[in-house]
């Protein structure tokens, strides 16, 4: 043991968050339309069957993301270009998504962020969604 305490999953997600900058949906829309971010949908099945999807955003299950991503890694998407492209990982709610940009920054893909609010705040904003 190193004798650190426990941190627990609040902390953990202010510590990663810190690390990065988040977008709004209104800029990742923006951004997107502009050719200047990859939004990936990292919710599960149900989750797009109930609510609908982002028109344009990769789908990638959470589990399949860092293998998907990766630009260096033998099963990445057509879409992995390179270390140097702007990703926004979306969850529902904005609290998964913080966890997996941070794991890619681990790969590399200093440019990853996460949506504030998740597919919700996209929702809410008024942005597209198809059923």
């Amino acid at each position: 043991m190193s004798g650190e305490r426990p941190v627990g999953i609040d902390e953990l997600l202010e510590r990663v968050r810190a690390r990065y900058t988040r977008v709004e949906a209104p800029e990742a829309y923006e951004a997107s339309r502009a050719g200047q971010a990859l939004l990936v949908d990292i919710r599960y099945a149900a989750l797009r069957e109930r609510d609908g999807l982002i028109p344009g955003a990769l789908v990638v299950e959470r589990n399949e993301l860092e293998w998907r991503l990766d630009p260096q890694g033998s099963h990445r998407v057509p879409e992995a270009t390179g270390h140097d492209l702007r990703i926004v990982v979306i969850c529902n709610e904005g609290y998964a998504s913080s966890l997996a940009a941070a794991s890619l920054h681990g790969l590399g893909l200093h440019r990853a962020t996460d949506l504030v609010g998740g597919f919700q705040a996209w929702k809410a904003a008024g942005l597209p969604v198809t059923p």
